[in-house]
């Protein structure tokens, strides 16, 4: 066996592999091992002085040991969290062969090894709940020992901190690091809780395509692929509301799908080019029925996987009952800067981001403007949940005219802490007017603005069969979770977030 560059307790572990082989003992053996029980529920339905011993078969990875000459204690940890094991040698090697004992377990053993335990229930003399071993059997030798976290009066030792570590071997993560995997758990949880509203409601959940011929449905720079046998670029999905759209044309009162988009742009604390969006389109809607669907969407959420409204963000206490605030884009603006926006021409709006210093550049129509001023110096102060609305027509190329200022549009976004979390229409169904709204983004495109829309001709052609009144909304599902689970980077929310390749790893050399 090729140990070159290896550490010594890597060594270490292959010899012990090895010597388990010659034992006869199969280090990763095939067969089913039949779990009964987990640490959590054997703790929870415990009972002192029952008549009978509650026997058990439960399996995990070896955590810590204290071995004690003929006897010894494991940590065990499970799906659900950590038990104690208390192993004696005659217990365990009840012939006169102590092999198993000696051998086997003070010395072939290691931490982060995979075992499987029968034996029973009971309460130590120190009274803690565990598991005395009657069988144990070796399920996987692990040949990399874990980072051993160590906690004394409220400290952490030897914690597996390193963010970018961490991301790169969640698997290390999961396992070491208390609190990881239940994150995960709860987005999970989040993602149910929300189909199962959606479900509820009568609402159809559906797929749409991920390679796309037009990268449509947002303003974003996407990434570009090639089809082989059609000889064709290709876009990821960038956005899959015109899919959606398009069912409706064609007589679904509601759909949603939760899709993986995928956009070429900048990574930070809050963006990933790979993420999780849910779009859902009710016909016969607008976006003041969506804003009052979503804040029961959102309670009901808290309430299901969390427990409660009410959770800490950034050190600040975000409640998420509602009802929540809701100011005009331009209300806002003015609120916060104190300039009127409205009615200004897009040399004024420039002039108006120099006196705010703003960043602006050529390439930046009035939309861009105007969402520069607004993510500049408003985004910021909206810390409770807030529904901002009726933006300008500049900014949404897909919305619905406002009923009572065609300036404006019927579209909100939800912002917790500055940040967006989902975004909704009344949509635009009305196939002239977005066909112009089209050509002024590829105006737009060809004045240099690398993320403005494609025009869609199919879409266009959907909509010129009809589409009935429908209002849209799609959820940031990965900066909710990061909310609902008091996360400030969108890495710790995602299980495997992109990263730079590893360079000179050591990996490659063996």
């Amino acid at each position: 066996m090729n140990q070159i560059g290896l550490s010594e307790q890597e060594r270490f572990r292959r010899e012990s592999l090895e010597r388990l082989r010659g034992m006869g003992i199969d280090p990763y053996p095939a067969a089913e091992y039949s779990i009964n029980a987990y640490s959590t529920e054997i703790k929870l339905s415990f009972v002192d002085g029952a008549p009978q011993r509650r026997q058990v078969c439960i399996a995990g990875r070896i955590m810590s040991r204290r071995i004690m000459g003929k006897a010894s204690f494991v940590e065990l940890q499970d799906a659900e969290g950590r038990i104690q094991i208390y192993v004696t040698r005659d217990d365990l090697c009840p012939t006169e062969d102590k092999e198993l004992y000696n051998t086997v377990f003070k010395k072939l053993l290691d931490i982060g090894d995979y075992v499987g335990i029968r034996g029973y229930v009971f309460r130590t003399q120190m009274g803690e709940i565990s598991v005395h071993a009657e069988e144990m059997r070796v399920l996987a030798k692990a040949l990399r020992p874990l980072p051993i976290v160590k906690m004394k009066e409220g400290v952490t030792y030897d914690g597996f901190n390193d963010p970018e570590q961490r991301y790169r071997q969640r698997y290390v993560d999961l396992t070491v690091n208390e609190g990881c995997k239940e994150i995960f758990v709860k987005r999970t949880k989040i993602f149910n809780a929300m189909r199962e509203y959606f479900n509820r409601c009568g609402y159809l959940e559906v797929d749409t395509p991920v390679l796309q011929s037009i990268p449509g449905g947002a303003a974003a720079r996407p990434f570009i692929t090639h089809h082989n046998a059609l000889d064709i670029p290709l876009y990821l999905r960038i956005a899959n509301e015109l899919y959606l759209k398009r069912l409706i044309v064609g007589g679904f009162e509601g759909v949603y799908e939760f899709s993986r988009n995928f956009r070429n742009e900048g990574m930070d604390r809050t963006h990933n080019p790979e993420f999780t969006v849910m779009e859902i389109y009710v016909a016969y809607k607008d976006y003041r029925w969506m804003m009052s669907f979503t804040e029961r969407l959102i309670e009901k959420i808290c309430d299901e996987a969390l427990g409660t409204t009410k959770v800490m963000f950034a050190g600040k206490e975000i409640d998420f009952k509602p009802p929540y605030k809701r100011i005009s884009m331009i209300d806002a603006i003015r609120e916060n800067t104190g300039i009127d926006i409205s009615g200004m021409t897009e040399e004024e709006l420039r002039q108006a981001c120099r006196d705010l210093g703003v960043e602006q550049d050529g390439t930046m129509g009035k939309g861009k403007l105007i969402d520069a001023i607004f993510g500049k110096k408003c985004e910021a102060n909206y810390v409770q949940p807030t529904f901002i609305i009726d933006y300008p027509i500049e900014m949404s190329p897909l919305t619905k005219r406002h009923r009572d200022n065609p300036e404006l549009t019927e579209r909100f976004e939800l912002m917790v802490c500055g940040k967006e979390i989902a975004n909704a229409y009344s949509e635009l169904n009305d196939p002239i007017d977005q066909r112009e709204r089209f050509e002024e983004q590829l105006r737009l495109s060809e004045k240099g603005d690398d993320e403005a829309m494609f025009i869609d001709r199919d879409f266009l052609r959907a909509l010129e069969y009809g589409m009935p009144p429908t209002s849209g909304m799609g959820i940031g599902m990965d900066r909710l979770v990061m909310f609902l689970t008091g996360q400030e980077s969108i890495q710790e929310v995602l299980l495997f977030p992109q990263m730079r390749p590893e360079r000179n790893s050591s990996d490659d050399q063996q």
